[in-house]
């Protein structure tokens, strides 16, 4: 079920990004408009969500959000897609851009290939409504503690498997292009070929779930109750209400604690740099492949070759931490994205200083910028999966329940929303500061340069003050295990006071 779901996840990852960049008068700065758009979706969904986990059972919450995905992604690979130029108001946006100017071209993309604006949305939430909601939701509520010890990790493996799958498919039914007969619109073909698939994925992952319903589920049940009747501990235990914070309530968490804010700061500066870099990069995409099917072509070779690299590093990523430290994993990714990004840049912005020497080895400053920009994406992304994760959930074990509780609950509000939109919105407001995606690329260069060096100044920060914390858990530990070893001591001995003091005294180094 998670290589199906996750297979999903990439192929319609992939499919969105060709739709909005490669349509006819959008690009890829309508990316960072849609990406504003995520939260209220979001909000939307909640709201739906509710309403309904009121009102159905479990197995039929899991079909009613489910199957309104599949049905959405195979009409439009079959019926809306062909029809696209009757749906779209191209006549109309063309009118409005010319009232409205240049400055306006990204948000009218919007409206101008609508559809498609759709198609990016409703991606997007496949991913945290069906993996994060649905899938682990089912997981956590069928699994033990043990058997999750043992399984969760093999969920990593395979999700980085379905990662390499995907986007081999994705490659290979985006080149049936060449063997098609002239007039027939290759990606069109191809999109129908992807969209076909996800709906039959869609369909496994339904009767899966039936079957573990009607097979899995009651024997679970049953499990948990013979436990809890034999009282062997097989009832649950009451859990400690994991805190919840508004973004006010985050915020102000965040400004009473250095430690916790230093982790906020590497969340969110992790989520704007990757954007800044990604969207300059998939306009460079754009023009180095311009045809659909060559543009979707090239990020399934990206998926398939960000999944081989991800479990690469996730071998490797342990032995980094134990070997090196907290200090030198958790700066290797912001190392990595502001090296990649600083060449990308350069090659983006001087291409005429570097046409001759990448002439001398047959290429070009578009191919170098797009294959540097392929490398950044690629192990900025399984940096942040084998060192980056990893290192964040280190840094909290040192804290105490309270503060681990509470700030891991403010870094998810603060990292989540102004990680996500934080670089959608600076980018917005280039763009209409400057005019276009490519007159901002400096300035927001410059922005990209100042994120990341105070995402190195906040880990240097952190490193100081997690080994402080845990130098000091491991020195109180030491001097409970001695009080307790002397009063041991003390009480076993038959020398009274003498004997005691005796029991107290430190043994010499």
């Amino acid at each position: 079920m998670f290589f199906c779901i996750l297979f999903n996840y990439t192929t319609l990852r992939n499919t969105k990004d060709v739709l909005v960049v490669t349509a006819p008068g959008a690009g890829a700065e309508v990316i960072p408009f849609l990406k504003t758009l995520d939260l209220p979706m979001a909000i939307l969904f909640t709201m739906s969500y509710t309403y309904l986990a009121n009102r159905l059972t479990s197995d039929m919450l899991f079909y009613a959000c489910l199957l309104p995905f599949i049905g959405f992604f195979g009409v439009f690979g079959f019926l809306v897609y062909p029809n696209k130029e009757v749906l779209h108001p191209t006549v109309f946006c063309n009118q409005l851009a010319d009232t409205l100017g240049p400055r306006f071209h990204a948000p009218l993309a919007l409206l101008r290939t609508w559809t498609y604006s759709a198609f990016y949305l409703v991606a997007e939430m496949w991913g945290s409504i069906v993996v994060s909601l649905l899938f682990w939701g089912l997981a956590n509520s069928v699994m033990t503690v043990d058997e999750a010890a043992t399984f969760y990790p093999l969920f990593g493996m395979g999700a980085n498997l379905s990662l390499i799958v995907a986007g081999g498919v994705t490659e290979r039914l985006s080149q049936l292009r060449a063997s098609l007969p002239p007039g027939v619109d290759g990606w069109g073909v191809a999109l129908q070929g992807l969209m076909g698939l996800v709906v039959v994925n869609g369909i496994i992952i339904s009767l899966l779930h039936w079957g573990m319903q009607k097979w899995v589920v009651p024997k679970v049940q049953a499990q948990r109750a013979a436990l809890a009747a034999a009282g062997k501990g097989g009832a649950p235990k009451a859990k400690k209400p994991k805190a919840k914070m508004g973004m006010m309530e985050s915020f102000k968490f965040l400004a009473s604690s250095p430690y916790i804010r230093d982790m906020a700061t590497m969340v969110v500066s992790f989520g704007v740099a990757l954007q800044l870099v990604e969207v300059t990069w998939k306009a460079k995409l754009k023009a180095a492949y311009p045809d659909p099917a060559d543009y979707s072509a090239f990020m399934g070779k990206f998926s398939e070759t960000t999944g081989i690299v991800t479990l690469l590093m996730m071998l490797l990523g342990r032995f980094v931490i134990k070997r090196f430290g907290w200090g030198v994993a958790a700066l290797a990714t912001p190392t990595v994205i502001l090296a990649t990004a600083i060449i990308f840049l350069a090659l983006v912005m001087s291409k005429n200083f570097f046409a001759a020497p990448l002439a001398a080895i047959g290429t070009t400053p578009l191919m170098a910028a797009v294959v540097v920009g392929s490398m950044q994406n690629v192990f900025s992304r399984a940096s942040k999966y084998s060192l980056f994760d990893p290192c964040k959930e280190m840094a909290y074990i040192p804290l105490d329940d309270e503060i681990k509780n509470k700030g891991k609950a403010a870094v998810d509000v603060v990292g989540n929303l102004v990680g996500k939109s934080g670089g959608a919105v600076l980018q917005q407001a280039a763009i209409f500061a400057f005019g276009s995606l490519a007159a901002s690329t400096p300035y927001l260069g410059i922005g990209l340069a100042i994120i990341i060096i105070n995402w190195i100044r906040s880990v240097l920060s952190l490193e100081k003050q997690f080994y402080a914390l845990k130098d000091h858990n491991e020195a109180v530990l030491a001097k409970q295990k001695q009080e307790a070893e002397a009063e041991d001591a003390a009480g076993g001995s038959q020398g009274g006071e003498g004997g005691s003091a005796a029991a107290l005294k430190p043994s010499p180094a």
